[in-house]
């Protein structure tokens, strides 16, 4: 599954996963509350085409009647399931008891997904972290009371909110949930999957039903070729610097044709370091690539990194 990431699972990069072998796709996470009030750029965000299912819809917020209200007019789009995110740690999310925030408050958190799983006639899944603090972790009890009231899938992150991203995800407990003769819902893990090697390591350790690429997929959806290639025992592939460009301009040019140029150009600097990872005397390439505000010198740029790098 690629997993849910703002700003960076828009609709062309999932397109771009979903090609190179992701099974699950979900987008970025939206706001109930702007969802109630029909914000333009919310509503936007629950684009998606056929190709891109199964496909799940993920909201977030912390009060009942928006988070039901959005679930409903999430389903309406047709989704193959909503999803809720009970995980994302940052400030002013978390902060308003929404995201991980809700682990303060595990009764409001199962009442509120109980609404939900309530107020609409598709699945419903939950993404959440090990618990609010690394002092209280309750995730085998909580994942057992989300079952409970109806989700149908589970995704945990190995963290803690208070670990935000630092640290080293604590997959053990990802195991305890699995291993639980209570669950019989399907598990998926996330937290510091960056390779196939890796993946295939913690599914057969802790024997997981699926596993979630984040961070490691911001401008690699290669990624899940290679997860795929590994899982067949086969050989994986290194990435031609020539594929890597035709893809990371499509990704470009996806932006552009889905948000306009400008934001094409600022949001694809945080992806061209993934997408030319590890390649020697990249550097100078990026740092054009991150100043300019030209697409055609973009478009140029790359080009140059085609020529000069492709050491294939």
């Amino acid at each position: 599954m690629l997993s849910p990431m703002e700003a960076v699972t828009t609709p062309p990069f999932r397109n771009i996963c979903k090609r190179y072998g992701a099974d699950v796709l979900i987008s970025e996470f939206i706001s109930s509350d702007a969802i109630s009030r029909n914000v333009e750029s919310s509503l936007k965000k629950m684009t998606f085409n056929e190709q891109e299912r199964p496909l799940g819809i993920q909201i977030f917020g912390n009060n009942e009647e928006s988070l039901c209200s959005a679930a409903q007019v999430a389903a309406e789009t047709n989704p193959d399931f909503i999803d809720i995110n009970w995980g994302c740690p940052v400030r002013k999310i978390a902060g308003k008891g929404c995201g991980s925030g809700i682990l303060n408050d595990i009764p409001k958190m199962i009442k509120l997904t109980k609404a939900v799983v309530d107020s609409v006639q598709i699945p419903v899944s939950v993404k959440t972290r090990l618990g609010y603090s690394d002092e209280d972790k309750p995730i085998v009890e909580v994942a057992e009371r989300l079952q409970d009231v109806g989700i149908q899938l589970l995704s945990i992150h190995g963290r803690t909110r208070s670990q935000m991203y630092k640290g080293t995800a604590d997959w053990s407990l990802i195991g305890k949930v699995k291993d639980n003769p209570r669950m019989h819902i399907p598990i998926f893990g996330n937290g510091d999957i960056d390779s196939a090697e890796k993946m295939l390591e913690y599914k057969n350790r802790y024997g997981v039903d699926g596993i979630l690429i984040g961070r490691a997929a911001m401008g690699n959806p290669f990624i899940f070729k290679q997860c795929k290639q590994i899982l067949e025992g086969g050989k994986i592939d290194i990435i031609p610097v020539s594929e890597r460009v035709k893809v990371c301009k499509e990704h470009l040019n996806g932006l552009k044709e889905w948000r306009g140029e400008k934001y094409a150009l600022l949001e694809m600097r945080k992806f061209y370091s993934g997408y030319f990872r590890e390649l020697k005397n990249f550097k100078p390439f990026r740092i054009r690539l991150v100043t300019t505000n030209c697409y055609d010198e973009v478009d140029e740029i790359l080009d140059e990194v085609s020529v000069s790098l492709n050491y294939d």
